[in-house]
């Protein structure tokens, strides 16, 4: 089976040959010439061949390729003939006919690259011509492009890109042929720099060096014809030596040793190092060669990286000698020498292609390469075997790095700008395959490379972005972008250069700047801003470098200045500058994302994977960086892929590039020798990753730099010394380092460094300065040029010598002193200095001829040291001054200074200051989000108040929650509120009226997006807002006055409303009104048109409006604001918290509902945090106290306060850490003012029954039950609060803000200032004591005066003085009084009738009962006893005066001037009222009142029987839990004080009221609890008292006419109470025999039988009062007491005196009763009529005694001595209290006079220091006035009740434990 391969090869042969023998030339031909023709010859010499194989395969490539060839080279040809062939050849490497793995293959593919771009045809016409050339463009193609053509030498592929070039850019051409030529360049560019990974880069000595140049330098051509790319010189060069391989060269001495890599081929140097003479002085560097070799030694290093030591040849000026012509010579590997062809036959390219005159010129056409050639010395060339022969033992080396050099190289040269050859399609060629390079290969390893980068490539595209040309700066800014988004870390000071010029182009005023320049420039910046970490890294290596622009800084706040429109109107420049600035915050963004998702292990990772980068680049070419290890072993062709055995046509370069790549995956792999791994980091740092605070002092420290640098530029010494100043530099002076700082500081100005260091002051300095340079190895010219760039050399002749002399010095001994004498190194640089000038000074040039080389030498002959210096030095430096000035610092402008500039950048990038800190992305986001936040959001803020386009606003918006998200990140609480207050200003919510709002801000979509944005912001990341939640609140605020929130958030709890909710918002139904039609219809008048229409109702479209705001409120969810608070940080709470209070009643601005509104969100919130609620409570208590107790009227608001705070209190005190605080906080409510109490009086009660079913169980300490009861009783029955809880007014600045409930249950007891805003506990009990008492009294007179302290401690008083800081909990209360003689003022009944609820709840459940509220409860049942006495008359009497109405409750103080008029019509609709006026109830009001005095008299028996159970209980628990503290007893005595007497009194007081069925019940009540069984306990002093604080005081109130309408009923009652009496008496006879006072008591008891006598109407009593008291009478004598055995008749005193008494008002009893027994009578005394008479007996008291009653009483002896004598007359009788008349009662309603005294200092003492004991108070004798008929006055000790005494004595006592004399009691002032 023969190979199909060798029928195409057949098939190509008869197609070639047919068309050979077609063409006119052939048609005469005679079949012999065939033989003759080489052609034809061949052909048929190959068909041979082929006939005789069987594989393709067996046969070298080249032998079936070279016929084809021929024809290809051929002159003789035509067009058509040598397109066939190239399609042949283009066919055979489609199929891959070529094996690359053939030892020959390399061999045939070199001759095909010969062939093909030297082919030659005769032209036919142009367009004909123009198809064979595409074809040699696509046969080149293919060539490069199949895996074959990796054998390709450098030459050849320099060749190949050559002849693409020339048809590139011949302009005689065809566009299409043109451009398709670009299209091949663009592919083989990208195929070469593709496989750049796979390449080594070759020593160091050997860069550049075995390479030919491509020979099209845009400069070597005339004008017309460009495309021509080799230089050639009129002049036969000189120095041309045969090379090895039959070629010339020139020669570069010394470096054909090192070239002599394989089997002796040489391969040609062609470093050319002059300037061409065209560009001598035009130009700015040779764009010929990559080195810019003019002697600037050092900048050459820096761009190759040549050791010095390395090789000879790298030391310029010792390459070529002077006379070595400036150009390149095209010297092939072929060994072909270059001549001048003057081919003038039309058939040949040069002719089709040639300008005719262009005789100096040639290009490298293939009539060089004539089939036998014979060069201009006559020599003849047969080029296959001359070739080959030469070559024989070397194997051909594959391309590499030289030829990329070279096309990069070249490529470079095509873009500068300053070549005037260059044309701009040529610069934009080279900018677009520049452009594929970059984005192909990674070249930043390579240091040949890296070198051309550094300095030409990059010089050249920032000179491109001055020119006026919008697609050449395009292409340009794109190709920075690549080399700035892989390499920035070789080039630091390029990009500060680069940056800054896109700045110059944004900020041009330039009006020819066209607008789409700025346009790209800031594009480019979006651009570079988007490269990961490009924004950290310009940061960290500009602005926190010391001599670097803060170009981070300088660029953020030129993008904000230019986000900001001037006109007003958005352009994409203003988007662009947004945009950029919005990538920092998003990249920011993603990494406190990442940060927030990853563990931090992870982080730490990352970060040291990108450390260990170092040098390599950010880049994401997965493929650039693996493959940069991968070698070529160039020896043996390793580096050619396996051909694939389906041949794949080419693609596209790079695809085929990573083919080839696949191919060698057996390379070993080792680092190219540029990809150290350089940890360098610069000096400034302290490691590679410097924390904030470390750059934040560079910062600091660089502007103080800055500032001296400044100061330095106008006066040296002044800046020098504020750097000292300020510790940067040392003091006194370093030279050193002063020199150092002199050297490194780019921005100190030349001049004055220049003067600075040639002062004779210092001298030293210079010395330090010239010792910072490394002259080391360089020629006197170079290191000269490198000193004189560093200042500016003064003028004066001295200065400058001594600048010389220390240089010269210097240099002559760090190079080992190579002249006779320093002098000698000191007149040489000197000359070298007046070349210059003479070379370059336009001046001089005026005048003189500038000198020669010869005169040069001349000048210096027999200086050093009387002999001559070497001459070919001198010619060097003759020749490097004169192709490039020493340009002096601040002296050129345009070019040369350009020039300079750049060469001083260079420099410093070779310097360690080059240094480029790679950091990972996200490492600095703090400190640049720090820069850039202010700048973007308002440019945020502006673009989005400005922009109407949707995109925009939402791009906006996403840059704000961006913000908002980092901000919340790094917990920067002060951008958060700057972002939610520039927000706020967006929702319209701040700005807009109530009114208009719901329409103005539901048509608006911008502000509905803000106001979602504000919401959702601040739900999610509130933990840092602070300031900004007043922002947040007002706009809550205007929503609730737009009455656009959702229900929930207006509708707050109510305890009164039956459905427990109430709305915060008036309800505009004007059936609410209550007011007349009139007044609506004057309303209606007053308002303006348009806001009647307003009224009519709302259009649709505003409904619609409407519509939409309350749907994107609802979105806002404004609720979870409060709901979440529990979430927030407490800082942010307490700010939240704070926004809420500032809404207060504080100005006249200020509006009820709206404080109402804030008040019910700040309580929600509270609840919301009951967790931590103690650390917010003192807040808010301040808040509700300012609220309740400073109002002076009440109003919605502060019964709103009042509610919440017992909201509060109830949610509260189920925690245990705060509800002891909470409780003391309702005593607020007691401070209020009572009339604004009473208001509210119905909230309070329900409030408080409510509290008190959730929470009794939790309320344990005495205080707290004291608060409530307090409450109870002021609420329910209208009591005043205790005195100590009124805020006293007389301080002007009263601020119960401060009253803190620590200082309110703080105890002072040693001074009492009532001047205080605030009162503590203490003083709440002490003043209870001290407001009853009259002004001047003095401590003993409390100790003795008759107020006794009901309470628990009574038994203990005697024992144990209680300690000052045990509060004395129970007021002082008059025992002898039924009432508690508390100041009642009015009540509301529903309140009462809560209250009582309340009370009936606690002592129902014994659970609730308990030591620490008993008697507080006993108290307060007897309050409300006596406010529902009578069916609570004093209710009645007033209620009309009671109205409350709410309608004028809620206040408007000031309306705003905006919503005036609508306001006040809202106004009049407010809610309906509340009133708590009882006008509604009248009806039940009796039966209700009737009710609750049953549930009372019930109460009080229930009580009254648990007693001493409760109380042994509470003994033995107390005994089992040995609880140290109080002890509890279970005795008589002690249940009588606390429990029993003052319940006794209670329902004895009910026994007094006007209604006959609560009278009648309340007796039989009292009638069961007097005669309970548990009372048979008491003794006899306990039942003294039961008789003089019950039973006495009772019948004394039933005296009074309590109700007129009654009169039976009061008859029956008072009979009934008699009864009661004298069986109580008799069932206790015994103990009450054993009192010594038993003979006062059983006197008041006759006393009391003598009234009722004569009290009734009807003979009921008439007829009841005899029967009991001869009962009494009877069981006494029996008894036996009335008998004694010592009087003279056998009968007692008590005998007499008794029937003395009764004797008064039944003279007949005695005879009835005992007819036997006679009395003596004594002497008759004169007896005032009896109704007069003022008897015995216990009477209501009156009022307080005046102060200056005189007479002092004595106090009794304990054991009183019964007499029968009268008082002496000398006892002067007390004085009638005030004259009036005795038998007239006095309603004991009355209260005593309560007014606060202040006491006089002495009585500090706390009450609780009296004692006091159980015997009651005896006066002995009575001085009394009261005569009753005959009898005298008496001189037997009778039992007085204090509370009647008040009528006759001066100063009520106390009984005193111990007998004291008249002495002992002071005298009352």
């Amino acid at each position: 089976m023969v190979d199909k391969n060798i029928y195409i090869v057949q098939g190509e042969i008869i197609t070639v040959v047919s068309a050979i023998k077609r063409n006119s030339r052939w048609n005469t031909h005679t079949p012999l010439d065939e033989e003759q023709d080489p052609l034809l010859h061949s052909f048929s010499h190959l068909k041979e061949t082929l006939n005789n194989i069987k594989e393709l395969s067996d046969v070298e490539p080249n032998v079936f390729l070279r016929p084809f060839l021929e024809v290809v080279r051929s002159e003789d040809t035509t067009g058509p003939i040598t397109g066939l062939a190239l399609t042949s050849v283009n066919k055979f490497l489609s199929y891959g006919l070529i094996d690359a793995n053939h030892e020959a293959a390399a061999e045939a593919i070199e001759n095909m690259a010969d062939a093909v771009t030297h082919a030659r045809f005769v032209g036919t016409d142009p367009a004909s011509d123009e198809v064979v050339l595409m074809k040699i463009l696509q046969v080149l193609r293919t060539l490069l492009l199949t895996p074959v053509g990796a054998h390709l030498t450098n030459e050849s592929v320099c060749e190949i890109m050559q002849s693409c070039f020339r048809i590139c850019f011949e302009v005689r051409l065809s566009e299409l042929l043109r451009k398709s030529a670009e299209h091949t360049l663009v592919d083989m560019v990208q195929l070469l720099f593709s496989r750049l990974p796979q390449f080594k880069e070759e020593a160091k000595s050997f860069v550049g060096a075995n390479m030919k140049k491509l020979k099209m330098r845009a400069g070597g051509m005339s004008e017309s014809s460009k495309w021509k790319k080799q230089k050639r010189s009129p002049r036969p060069p000189h120095h041309m030596v045969r090379s090895a391989s039959g070629g010339l060269e020139q020669a570069p001495p010394a470096t054909l040793s090192n070239n002599n890599l394989t089997g002796g081929v040489l391969f040609i140097e062609q470093v050319s190092l002059s300037v061409p003479d065209s560009m001598a002085s035009s130009m700015s560097s040779p764009t010929d060669s990559g080195l810019d070799t003019c002697s600037k030694a050092t900048s050459r290093e820096d761009l190759t990286d040549l050791d010095q030591s390395s090789s000879v040849a790298t030391t310029p000026g010792t390459a070529t000698s002077p006379s070595t012509e400036p150009g390149c010579l095209d010297a092939q590997s072929e060994g072909r020498q270059v001549h001048r062809a003057q081919s003038a036959s039309v058939e040949s390219i040069p002719e089709v292609l040639e300008d005719r005159d262009s005789v100096t010129e040639q290009s490298d056409s293939a009539s060089i390469h004539d089939m036998d050639y014979v060069n201009p010395r006559g020599v003849r060339f047969t080029p296959q075997q001359t070739q080959r022969d030469g070559e024989d033992g070397a194997a051909l080396i594959p391309y590499g790095l030289p030829c990329l050099r070279e096309l990069f190289r070249f490529l470079i040269s095509l873009t500068n700008p300053h070549d005037r050859h260059n044309t701009d399609a040529m610069m934009h060629m080279g900018l677009q395959l520049l452009t594929v390079a970059l984005e192909a290969a990674h070249i930043a390893p390579y240091q040949s490379l890296l070198g051309l980068v550094k300095d030409e490539l990059c010089r050249h595209l920032f000179q491109l972005l001055n020119v006026d040309r919008m697609n050449l700066c395009t292409a340009s800014i794109r190709a920075c972008f690549l080399l700035f988004e892989s390499m920035r870390g070789h080039l630091k000071f390029q990009l500060e250069m680069y940056l800054k010029k896109l700045m110059d182009i944004i900020t041009s005023e330039n009006m020819k700047m066209p607008y789409e320049m700025k346009e790209m420039a800031l594009e480019a910046l979006v651009q570079l801003w988007r490269i990961p970490s490009f924004v950290t890294e310009l940061y960290i290596n500009h602005d926190c470098d010391f001599y670097c622009s803060n170009l981070f800084e300088d660029l953020t706040k030129l993008l904000s200045k230019n986000a900001f429109p001037v006109s007003g109107q958005l352009y994409t420049t203003h988007l662009l500058s947004l945009e950029a600035l919005l990538t920092v915050i998003d990249s920011t963004e993603a990494h406190c994302q990442a940060k927030v998702l990853n563990s931090t292990a992870q982080q730490d990772q990352s970060a040291e994977t990108v450390l260990a980068g170092g040098e390599g680049s950010t880049n994401d070419r997965v493929d650039t960086t693996t493959e940069a290890g991968r070698q070529v072993n160039r020896a043996n062709g390793q580096n050619v892929p396996e051909a694939d055995s389906v041949p794949l046509p080419p693609t596209s370069g790079h695809l085929m590039a990573e083919k080839m790549i696949l191919g060698r995956q057996d390379q070993e792999e080792t680092e190219p020798s540029a990809e150290k791994k350089e940890s360098t980091k610069p000096q400034r740092f302290s490691s590679c990753l410097p924390d904030s605070q470390e750059l934040l002092d560079i910062r600091n420290k660089k502007k103080l730099l800055n500032s001296g640098t400044e100061q330095f530029n106008q006066k040296p010494k002044k800046g020098i010394q504020f750097l000292q100043e300020k510790g940067l530099l040392s003091s006194p002076m370093d030279n050193n380092e002063v020199a150092q700082w002199l050297r490194e500081n780019p921005r100190l100005d030349k001049k004055q460094i220049g003067e600075f260091i040639s002062d004779r002051k210092h001298m030293e300095l210079l010395d330090s300065f010239v010792n910072t340079f490394t002259f080391q190895g360089l020629r006197i010219d170079e290191a000269l040029r490198l000193y004189l760039e560093a200042f500016r050399l003064p003028g004066e002749a001295p200065v400058i010598h001594r600048l010389l002399e220390t240089f010269t010095d210097t240099w002559h001994k760090v190079n080992g002193s190579p002249f006779m004498t320093n002098d000698a190194g000191f007149a040489l640089a000197y000359a070298v200095i007046m070349l210059n000038t003479d070379q370059h000074n336009n001046n001089v040039r005026k005048q003189n001829i500038p000198m020669t080389v010869e005169q040069f030498k001349k000048n210096l002959k027999g200086v050093n040291g009387n002999t001559d210096f070497d001459q070919d030095m001198l010619e060097d430096i003759y020749n490097a001054i004169k192709n490039d000035e020493i340009v002096m610092p601040d002296e050129q402008s345009g070019l040369v200074k350009e020039n300079y500039v750049w060469s001083v950048l260079l420099h410093r990038g070779a310097t360690s200051e080059g240094v480029f800190l790679h950091v990972p992305a996200g490492s600095y986001d703090h400190d640049l989000f720090t820069m850039t936040w202010g700048p973007t959001i308002a440019a945020l803020s502006y673009v989005f108040d400005k922009s109407l386009d949707d995109a925009i606003v939402q791009k906006a918006i996403a840059g704000f929650r961006k913000c908002a998200m980092i901000s919340a990140h790094y917990g920067f609480s002060d951008v958060f509120d700057n972002l939610i207050i520039s927000l706020c200003k967006f929702t319209t919510l701040s700005s807009e009226s109530a009114e208009n709002l719901p329409t103005v801000f539901g048509s608006n979509g911008k502000a509905q997006v803000a106001a979602k944005t504000v919401f959702h912001l601040a739900h999610r990341h509130g933990d840092i807002l602070r300031e900004g939640w007043k922002n947040i609140m007002d706009s809550m605020l205007q929503l609730f006055r737009a009455e656009l929130l959702p229900k929930a958030m207006v509708e707050v709890e109510d305890f009164v409303e039956p459905n427990g909710k109430i709305s915060l918002q008036r309800e505009e139904t004007p059936s609410n009104r209550g007011e007349s039609a009139v007044l609506s219809f004057v309303n209606w008048l007053t308002l303006s048109g348009a806001e009647q229409s307003g009224l009519r109702g709302p259009s649709t479209e505003n409904q619609e409006a409407k519509q939409a705001a309350m749907l994107c409120i609802k979105q806002c969810d404004p609720e979870k604001l409060i709901t979440e608070s529990k979430f927030l940080q407490l800082e942010s709470l307490q700010e939240l918290m704070k926004a809420l209070i500032s809404v207060t009643p504080d100005e006249e601005t200020y509006d009820e509902e709206d404080a109402a509104f804030c008040l019910e969100m700040l309580l929600r919130i509270v609840m919301e945090n009951r967790d931590r609620v103690s650390c917010v409570w003192q807040t808010v208590r301040d808040h509700l106290c300012h609220l309740c107790v400073q109002a002076t009227e009440s109003c919605f608001l502060v019964e709103r306060a009042v509610v919440g705070l017992i909201r509060l209190a109830i949610r509260l005190l189920r925690r245990e850490d705060i509800s002891s605080q909470v409780l003391l906080s309702l005593r607020l409510l007691l401070m209020m003012k009572s009339h604004v109490l009473a208001r509210v009086s119905r909230e309070v009660a329900y409030g408080l029954h409510e509290l008190l079913k959730t929470n009794a169980a939790n309320i344990h300490c005495a205080d707290d039950w004291f608060t409530l009861f307090s409450l109870i009783e002021c609420i329910g029955a209208g009591i005043k609060p205790p005195a100590s809880f009124q805020v006293t007014s007389t301080s002007p600045d009263i601020d119960t803000g401060a009253q803190s409930d620590s200082e309110l249950s703080s105890h002072h007891h040693s001074e009492v200032s009532l001047d205080r805003g605030y009162t503590s506990d203490s003083e709440v009990y002490t003043e209870h004591g001290k407001s009853r008492m009259p002004r001047s009294v003095t401590d003993v007179d409390v100790a003795s005066s008759g107020w006794l302290v009901v309470g628990k401690d009574d038994l203990d008083i005697n024992k144990v003085p209680v300690s000052g800081s045990k509060p004395l909990l129970n007021p002082l209360v008059n025992q002898y009084s039924l009432t508690l003689g508390q100041d009642m003022g009015f009540h509301d009944t529903k309140s009462l009738i809560k209250c009582v609820e309340s009370l009936s709840f606690i002592v129902r459940d014994a659970a609730h009962v308990t030591p620490e509220n008993f008697e507080l409860c006993v108290k307060a049942i007897r309050v409300f006893v006596e406010a529902s006495l009578n069916g609570g008359y004093r209710t009645h009497e007033k209620k009309k005066n009671h109205k409350y109405d709410s309608q004028k409750s809620r206040v408007r103080r000031k309306p705003r001037e905006k919503e005036g008029a609508s306001r006040r019509a809202k106004a009049s609709s407010q809610r309906p009222s509340r009133s708590h006026s009882d006008d509604e109830e009248d009806e039940g009001v009796p039966a209700s009142y009737h009710t609750v005095s049953l549930q009372l008299l019930d109460l009080m028996h229930t009580l009254h029987t648990r007693a001493a159970s409760i109380y042994s209980s509470w003994a033995q628990e107390q005994r089992h839990l040995e609880v140290a503290g109080k002890k509890i007893e279970a005795d008589s005595q002690t249940l009588w004080t606390s429990c029993w007497c003052p319940l006794l009194q209670g329902i004895a007081w009910l026994c007094c009221d006007a209604r006959r069925q609560v009278r009648m019940q309340a007796l039989t009540y009292l009638q069961r609890a007097l005669l309970v069984h548990d009372l048979q306990t008491l003794d006899a002093v306990e039942w003294e008292s039961c008789f003089n604080k019950v039973l006495f005081p009772l019948l004394t109130k039933l005296l009074d006419n309590i109700s007129p309408a009654d009169v039976g009923g009061m008859e029956e009652t008072r009979m009934r109470a008699c009864t009661l009496l004298s069986k109580v008496f008799l069932q206790h006879l015994s103990p009450l025999l054993s009192l010594p006072t038993f003979a006062a008591l059983w006197l008041t008891i006759l006393d009391f039988m003598d009234k009722y006598m004569h009290a009734g109407s009807s003979d009921l009593l008439l007829e009841a009062i005899p029967e009991s008291l001869k009962n009494m009478l009877l069981v006494m004598d029996t008894a036996g007491i009335f008998h004694s055995v010592d009087s003279r008749t056998g009968y007692s005193d008590l005998w007499e005196i008794t029937w003395e008494r009764i004797n008064c008002f039944l003279p007949n009893l005695r005879e009835e009763l005992f007819k036997q027994t006679v009395i003596p009578q004594p002497d008759p005394a004169p007896s005032p009529p009896v109704e007069l008479a003022q008897p015995a007996a216990p009477s209501p008291p009156a009022s307080p005694p005046p102060a200056q009653a005189p007479s002092p009483v004595p106090a009794a002896p304990t054991e009183p001595k019964t007499s029968s004598r009268p008082a002496s007359p000398q006892d002067p009788p007390p004085p009638s209290a005030n004259g009036t008349d005795r038998s007239s009662p006095v309603p004991p309603s009355t209260p005593p006079m309560r007014t606060p005294v202040k006491m006089s200092p002495q009585i500090s003492t706390p009450l609780s220091h009296s004692h006091m004991s159980q015997s009651p108070l005896i006066l002995q004798p009575l001085a009394s006035h009261l005569q009753v008929g005959g009898v005298p006055p008496m001189a037997l000790p009778i039992i007085l009740n204090p509370a009647l005494i008040e009528a006759s004595s001066p100063v009520p006592l106390l009984p005193a434990p111990r007998p004291t004399d008249l002495s002992d009691t002071p005298e009352v002032k």
